[in-house]
């Protein structure tokens, strides 16, 4: 075998340009890049070195042959024309890996297929004994690629990808890929930072990658030190002696890198469920010495060990791929940029985003941007300078104007006894100028953002005097007054509920996502509000229960007022809360005439109804819903006000329970949902074609004398003429609108239905 070879080094796509850097640093000559490789000459100790320090790539291939094909026959001979016996025993084990298309293959397992018939038949003895197949942990890896009627023929040396460090056995929901983590750490300078003897804090560190691969860099361990299984170990080409001396000097290495003081690096995560395994982690990487997890939110961590000591932050913030992600990915991105405003001055930050837009929400520029890919998802690398000048505030001042005010705030310092060096400055008689302090501003709000804000707080201004004389907490704020920012916003005291109302098709989905970041960013500016208690769903278009499917699983109750009963909310696991806002004035109507009275309530939700009329002194209340989750909820709220004698809960089809229920009732409360098809019921409900059925069932059930409320939110509907023939039918939609829903009349439509 010759004395240099031709080395493929495969990577993820878009670290090609660190990667030839990377590759002809550790020996690799002739260097040239393709897409999601590196290809160029090697000694059999550089492409040992490359296996064992390369921090970048997915595999390093030793290319045996290239050949020409025509078709599978001009690809079984070329490869059937190597002798194989060089490379493995006949009864050894095999794996191959085929990619590329052409040349009558279009089937990668058809190719890889005649790559193995080849070799097999090659091997084959007299006796019968062949190589098997094992493709988890074979003796030999064979990849052939095809390009553009070339076979390239290659032994993988790596094995398993090289990514796979060995450390990280536990992972989060989406973890980045140890080599890209790497490729990112050098892309932001960690290893400039790490010879100067910075530090480096990751406030999202997850299972701790980038901490363990900063480490591994800044104590110049191999990043394969530990790995056990090569794709050479059992290839009969391998040189253990060579192998054997580079592995040692690569444990030299370590092992002077750890015995220097260790870097203050620290990872902090919001989920309690991964700071062990990212401890773990740390531990099987040989480093607990040099990196520390804690538990903590983004706008608490505290990277600075000490007022000098300067570094990197860097991160990679989720994503975001369910319903509301919106609002926590914006308060994320805040919140990130506030800390770094006020506790990494000077420092440097590194973000990695699959939603760049959001880095710009975080009141930083950044002064570099770098394209990756993680997997198939288009990503950006914000590199930001933490410093004033970079600073995104409420105010545009000029670098001159930021200078004068700065002079201006700087004071003398009258203590003789200051440390030496402390301050950098001194006036003209030699006294020490102590710096003025950063003022941390409040990002600038966009135009629109600073619009949508003025409207918020004149909104707020209007309904003020109404709400305190009412003693309503929980009411409606804003409901697209502006057709450019299509969402609902109810505040439920000190927590803020916002829908947002999918965009037309015909809307420019970058340009509603921006409005919706620009509306989100002004909401805890305009109404006070801290951001955590901002709560973000989408509102599409709605067909059967789907307001009633859950969301999320937090389970999270908040306990408001309303008429002088307590009622629980629960803000995140559904779409709706629990409490219809805009049925306010029907509850409080339903209250003051239900004394003495047999109050029935038909899809009753959570029973809201059902306590006010317990409140205004019903004799009894029946409440009737098909889901049992519902009615437990009615169940708590009832026990909330201490009403649980005389307070039926029946769980059923409401027409089913109707046409079985041979009950009076004084008082009769029908909200029904548009539509409904549950797994539970028989057929499917339409509001507008089943209202009279409905209204007949519920009118035959009322007492002599009694009254019926009928309501609905199906824009369309329209009540039946031959009901108003046979009942006595009053519209009274105006009557039930309170002044926060004033914008909105077709919210609902009421009305009150008695017998002739």
């Amino acid at each position: 075998m010759s004395d240099q070879f031709e080395i493929f080094l495969t990577c993820p796509k878009g670290l090609e340009g660190l990667l030839i850097e990377e590759a002809v640093g550790l020996g690799l000559e002739e260097a040239r890049e393709h897409t999601s490789a590196v290809r160029g000459m090697a000694t059999m100790e550089t492409a040992y070195r490359l296996c064992l320090w390369s921090r970048l790539a997915n595999r390093v291939l030793l290319v045996l042959k290239r050949f020409p094909m025509k078709d599978a026959e001009d690809l079984y001979h070329g490869v059937l024309d190597i002798e194989w016996q060089d490379h493995m025993l006949n009864d050894g084990t095999l794996a191959v890996e085929f990619s590329g298309h052409g040349s009558g293959i279009d089937n990668t397992h058809f190719g890889a297929l005649k790559v193995k018939d080849a070799i097999v038949d090659k091997l084959r003895t007299p006796q019968g004994d062949r190589p098997s197949i094992d493709k988890l942990n074979p003796d030999l890896r064979i990849h052939l690629r095809l390009d553009r009627g070339e076979a390239i023929l290659s032994l993988d040396l790596s094995g398993h990808s090289l990514h796979q460090r060995g450390y990280r056995l536990q992972q989060g929901a989406a973890p980045l890929k140890e080599n890209l983590a790497a490729a990112i750490l050098i892309r932001s300078g960690w290893p400039r930072i790490a010879a100067e003897g910075g530090a480096l804090a990751d406030p999202m560190c997850g299972v701790g990658t980038f901490l363990v691969e900063a480490a591994m860099i800044a104590a110049d361990m191999a990043p394969n030190l530990r790995r056990e299984q090569w794709g050479f170990t059992a290839w009969l080409g391998h040189v253990p002696a060579l192998w054997k001396k580079l592995h040692e000097e690569a444990t030299e290495r370590c092992a002077a890198g750890l015995a220097k003081p260790p870097l203050w690096i620290r990872g902090y995560e919001a989920d309690p469920r991964l700071i062990q395994p990212g401890r773990n982690n740390v531990e099987r990487a040989g480093l607990s010495e040099w990196i520390k997890i804690y538990q903590g939110e983004v706008g608490t961590f505290e990277p600075r060990p000490d007022q000098n000591q300067k570094g990197l932050v860097i991160c990679n913030p989720p994503y975001g791929e369910r319903l509301g992600d919106e609002a926590s990915l914006l308060y994320l991105y805040q919140n990130l940029g506030e800390r770094l405003r006020q506790a990494c001055l000077n420092w440097e930050a590194a973000v990695f985003t699959g939603a760049p837009d959001l880095g710009k929400r975080m009141g930083i520029r950044s002064h570099k941007q770098y394209s990756f890919w993680n997997g198939a998802l288009p990503c950006k690398l914000l590199l930001i300078k933490v410093t004033p000048d970079q600073f995104v505030t409420g105010e545009r001042r000029t670098p001159e104007q930021r200078q004068v005010e700065r002079e201006q705030a700087e004071v003398e310092v009258t203590d003789n006894d200051v440390a030496p060096g402390k301050y950098e400055k001194y006036n003209k008689n030699g006294n020490p100028i102590k710096p003025a302090p950063v003022v941390i501003e409040q990002p600038r709000l966009s135009e629109g953002g600073q619009m949508f804000a003025n409207r918020l707080q004149k909104n707020l201004k209007a309904l003020g005097k109404w709400v305190k004389r009412e003693g309503i907490d929980c009411y409606r704020v804003y409901d697209a007054d502006m057709p450019e920012y299509s969402m609902a916003i109810d505040l439920y005291q000190d927590w803020v509920h916002v829908q947002e109302y999918a965009a037309p098709k015909s809307i420019d989905p970058e340009k509603a996502s921006a409005r919706m970041f620009d509306a989100l960013a002004a909401i805890p500016q305009a109404l006070n509000i801290d951001k955590s208690r901002v709560v973000v769903k989408r509102r599409e278009r709605q067909s059967g229960t789907k307001q009633y499917e859950r969301q999320a699983a937090q389970g999270k109750f908040v306990e408001v007022n309303e008429g002088g009963v307590k009622l629980l909310v629960n803000l995140t696991d559904y779409l709706d809360t629990g409490l219809f806002l805009d049925h306010r004035p029907m509850r409080m109507r339903i209250q003051k005439e239900a004394e003495g009275k047999r109050f029935l309530n038909l899809y009753c939700y959570t029973a809201t109804a059902s306590v006010h009329a317990a409140k205004g002194g019903a004799r009894s209340t029946t409440s009737v819903d098909l889901s049992k989750t519902y009615l437990d909820w009615a169940r708590r709220n009832l026990s909330l006000n201490g009403f649980s004698d005389k307070n039926r809960l029946e769980q059923g089809d409401v027409m089913a329970w109707l046409d079985a229920c041979r009950d009076e009732y004084d008082l009769i409360f029908i909200d029904p949902p548009t539509f409904s098809n549950s797994k539970r019921m028989e057929g499917i409900f339409d509001v507008q074609r089943d209202q009279v059925q409905l209204i007949d069932l519920a009118m035959a059930r009322l007492a002599p004398g009694g009254v019926l409320y009928f309501s609905n939110n199906f824009r369309k509907f329209v009540l039946e003429e031959n009901l108003t023939t046979r009942y006595a039918v009053e519209e009274i939609t105006d009557k039930t609108i309170d002044p926060d829903f004033a914008r909105n009349g077709k919210i609902h439509s009421a009305w009150k239905i008695t017998a002739r």
